[in-house]
């Protein structure tokens, strides 16, 4: 895939060079030693279930907040900042590779097993990230006082208690902003405009609050294991389909048509004005 060095005119990058940029980011984690991806997989893990830990400490602090308008803008804001962590300290979360470890696969670079390696190792890190972050948040939280776990009932009964088809497109949804907070990182220039991106896009997630299988993990395995009305099995049903829905948002949804479409750019147009 050529590229001419005049596409890097502007705030963000011609959409050629950002499916170079993405496929080259793949690439190098497809080829990356497992132990590699699977140590930045459970920071991201780690890092990303802060939202969770802020999240219930909003609700925990507010004693109630005067609308749901406010209590769901306060949780957005304040769960973005945890995929700041991630985004920018280029962590490897699982919902960003369904949209960047396709892009080689489709373009014939890499076989559907990298593909599968890629995503098992980065899931399974995060999911122990999320594990071993719960379990902190139940010992911390409680004991410092800055934690109800009521807080984190909430947080889980917004997520569990919805039909399998329900879960299933509010993840599609999650999976489609994840994806597109990878296409739009790349495509910024500046770290200030890569912030204010996932700022932004990851911020509606949580507005939602949408179902993102890594975030979510955490707020109902904390839920579980404080035993705030949620089950094992209710943890399962949250699981499958809200990562089935984040693997089909982020690999159809962003990864296929923006693949499709930038990898047809067409013929350059050249002219000239008196």
């Amino acid at each position: 895939m050529s590229s001419d060095e005049s596409d890097y005119s502007g705030a963000t990058l011609s959409y050629r060079h950002i499916l170079e940029r993405e496929m080259e980011n793949a690439l190098q984690e497809i080829h990356r030693p497992v132990w590699g991806v699977f140590l930045s997989a459970f920071a991201a893990g780690l890092n990303l279930s802060f939202g969770a830990l802020f999240m219930a400490m909003a609700l925990t602090f507010s004693g109630g907040f005067e609308s749901t308008l406010v209590q769901q803008t306060v949780l957005a804001g304040i769960s973005s900042i945890a995929f700041l962590f991630v985004v920018v300290g280029q962590t490897e979360l699982f919902t960003a590779h369904s949209t960047m470890a396709i892009l080689p696969v489709v373009d014939g670079r890499a076989s559907v097993p990298e593909l599968g390696r890629v995503w098992g190792v980065t899931y399974v890190g995060n999911l122990l990230g999320c594990v071993v972050f719960s379990a902190l948040a139940v010992t911390l939280g409680p004991a410092m006082g800055i934690v109800n776990p009521g807080a984190f009932g909430t947080l889980a009964g917004a997520l569990v208690p919805h039909p399998w088809w329900v879960i299933l497109l509010s993840g599609v949804v999650a999976g489609w902003l994840m994806g597109l907070v990878t296409w739009l990182s790349a495509a910024s220039r500046d770290t200030v405009g890569r912030i204010l991106f996932v700022l932004l896009v990851t911020a509606l997630i949580g507005f939602g609050p949408f179902h993102h299988s890594i975030l979510g993990t955490t707020e109902v395995l904390t839920a579980l294991l404080l035993e705030q009305g949620v089950g094992a099995a209710g943890l399962a049903h949250f699981l499958v389909w809200t990562t089935l829905g984040n693997v089909v948002g982020g690999s159809v949804f962003v990864g296929l048509l923006n693949y499709g479409h930038a990898s047809r750019p067409g013929e350059e147009q050249h002219v000239e004005l008196e």
